[in-house]
């Protein structure tokens, strides 16, 4: 018969961080912040100072953390997305082995949202940071935020963006976090347009000669990436989301498409690689031009509670 510890254990291990924190409210600080990590609740990620979460842990949610007022000294996610993508890597594979495959896919579709600025990352030296972006965009012969040009292949939500991009930074708090949430990822996507699509190409992607047919390619990748079977999933259900939870069999059958389409550009993509979307990793790595692989950040949480548990 098993013993109270033995499912303690079962459920720590299957990362059900709220039924154990039910069951053992001590344990609630650490679970919540393994939750955190599960749900990629980004705002909060390495808010915890001092308690129960070991400040080892803590420091490396902080790196994937959105800073919340314009000025931060730590920049996270904004800073580099490396660390985001590994963490997301894990949790797709968390939810894979849960067969939470509508969380899946909404995992899935935050890759493709921010893959731009990941592509861009190695070039610009950050992840597309309003603090630091009107040295990287601005200038003479510029068309970024220009709502006038007529060469520019930005639409109208992407030139909002991008305009409010290079001033947001010097604004209130609201407005930083009304752009975080609204204007962001639209910047990403515009990023994507400068070197995938443009044919009149300005000074923010001519700046980097050096740079430009590898940007070109990452770039093509990541919108191929954006519009694959198996983002679409997210979007798929005929009467807006959450109706319509796509199976197991779906995702993978919607993962093989994808994978012979993006392959074209990021061969990677078909490395068989025992990661449960196999080539996703790969494909990460292609676009990022580093390695990309699995986070432990969630296992890591799960082993602390375990040993606080006994």
């Amino acid at each position: 018969m098993e013993t109270a510890h033995d499912i303690l254990v079962a459920l720590t291990e299957r990362y059900a961080f709220g039924e154990v924190a039910a069951l053992v409210p001590a344990v609630e600080p650490l679970c919540a912040f393994g939750q955190g990590l599960l749900d990629l609740d980004a705002e909060d990620f390495g808010a915890v100072t001092g308690g129960p979460v070991p400040a080892g842990l803590v420091a490396r949610a902080a790196a994937c953390r959105m800073p919340q007022e314009p000025r931060e000294r730590e920049r996270g996610a904004l800073g580099s997305l490396l660390p985001v993508y590994r963490l997301l890597l894990e949790v797709i594979a968390a939810r894979w082995r849960r067969r939470e495959t509508s969380a899946l896919v909404a995992a899935i579709h935050i890759t493709s949202e921010y893959l731009p600025l990941l592509a861009w990352e190695s070039t610009l030296g950050h992840a597309g940071d309003p603090l630091r972006l009107p040295a990287d965009v601005a200038g003479p012969d510029s068309a970024w935020g220009d709502f006038d040009s007529r060469e520019c292949p930005h639409n109208g939500p992407e030139r909002s963006a991008a305009h409010a991009a290079v001033r947001v930074a010097a604004g209130p708090g609201v407005a930083w976090r009304g752009y975080l949430d609204r204007q962001h990822s639209a910047v990403a996507h515009a990023f994507a347009v400068c070197a995938g699509e443009c044919r009149h190409p300005c000074t923010v992607l001519t700046r980097h000669p050096a740079d430009v047919a590898e940007l070109r390619r990452r770039c093509r990748t990541a919108l191929a990436y954006e519009s694959a079977p198996i983002v679409k999933l997210r979007h798929a259900a005929p009467v807006g989301h959450g109706f319509g939870v796509p199976s197991p069999a779906e995702v993978l059958a919607a993962w093989e498409r994808s994978r012979h389409q993006l392959a074209r550009l990021e061969p990677g993509v078909l490395a068989e690689d025992g990661y449960p979307l196999p080539g996703l990793p790969s494909l990460f790595s292609g676009v990022a031009g580093k390695l990309v692989t699995p986070d432990t950040l969630v296992a890591d949480t799960a082993a602390a509670l375990l040993r606080t548990l006994s």
